[in-house]
């Protein structure tokens, strides 16, 4: 951490903000926020880390709408994060959210099991990122 506080710090965004993050991976959230300049600093000279907008400029980052209704279009039902399995056994996730992704048709992705959780890694995804 630097001995200096910017007490007017200029947040990271977008790509640089998710460059930031990964290079530190190594350190607990509230440093990592406040290192890419989601804080503020008190009249007292307290500083304040501001997670909610960390979070939120992340997302933002990584292409996660969050203005809800923003692609409502009037037809169907509205996306509500939350899917339940069908009698055949099926999840299935809807075309907004692959819409909200960019995925086609054909696309691919790993399967990991959790204990509790399904995680789903698009192949590829990886090497697109690193360039």
């Amino acid at each position: 951490m630097a001995d200096t506080i910017d007490t007017n710090p200029t947040p990271l965004t977008g790509k640089a903000l998710l460059q930031e993050i990964k290079s530190l991976s190594d350190k607990p959230r509230r440093e990592t926020a406040r290192e890419c300049g989601y804080y503020s600093v008190t009249k007292e000279g307290q500083v304040r880390v501001n997670l909610t907008d960390f979070y939120d400029a992340v997302l933002a980052a990584k292409g996660v709408p969050l203005a809800p209704g923003a692609t409502k279009d009037g037809r169907g039902r509205e996306p509500t994060f939350r899917v339940s399995v069908h009698r055949n056994g099926q999840i299935v996730i809807g075309s907004t959210y692959t819409e909200q992704m960019g995925l086609k048709p054909g696309d691919e992705f790993e399967i990991k099991l959790g204990y509790k959780h399904i995680h789903l890694k698009q192949v590829g995804a990886d090497e697109e990122e690193a360039a």
